[in-house]
C-alpha cells in the first residue's frame, strides 16, 4: 500500500484513542455521563474501524471517514453553541484534520490519487 494509506490507517487510531481519552476526561472533570458515553460510543466505533481497515482498506477508511465528518459535525454544532475552544473547538480542529486525512487515504486506496495518474 502507499504511504497515504499508511497514515491515514495509523490517523484512525491515533483519532480513536483521542476521542475515547475525551470522552473519559469530560466525564472526570464535569461528571459529564453525554461525554463519557459518546465518547466511548465513537472511540470503539473509530477503534471498529481500524480494525476492519486492516483486513479491508476501503470499509474501514470509509467508516473512519463517515464517523470523522459526524464528530466534526457534532463538534461544529457544540462549538457554536458553547463559544469556548475548550473542548469543542479543538476537537472540532481534530476532527476537520483526521476527516481530511481518512478521506485522502480513502481516495489514494480506491486509486483516486495516483502519481501517475494526475
Amino acid at each position: 500500500m502507499n504511504n497515504l494509506f499508511v497514515i491515514a490507517t495509523w490517523s484512525i487510531l491515533a483519532y480513536g484513542v483521542i476521542v475515547l481519552l475525551g470522552g473519559l476526561m469530560g466525564y472526570v472533570k464535569a461528571k459529564s455521563q453525554v461525554s463519557l458515553f459518546s465518547g466511548l460510543g465513537s472511540g470503539i466505533a473509530l477503534l471498529v474501524a481500524w480494525f476492519i481497515c486492516r483486513q479491508m482498506p476501503l470499509v474501514g477508511l470509509g467508516l473512519a471517514t463517515f464517523l470523522g465528518l459526524v464528530l466534526f459535525t457534532v463538534f461544529v454544532i457544540r462549538f457554536f453553541k458553547t463559544r469556548a475552544f475548550m473542548p469543542s473547538g479543538l476537537m472540532m480542529v481534530f476532527s476537520l484534520a483526521a476527516t481530511l486525512v481518512f478521506l485522502l487515504g480513502l481516495l489514494s486506496t480506491g486509486g483516486l490519487l495516483t502519481r501517475t495518474g494526475v
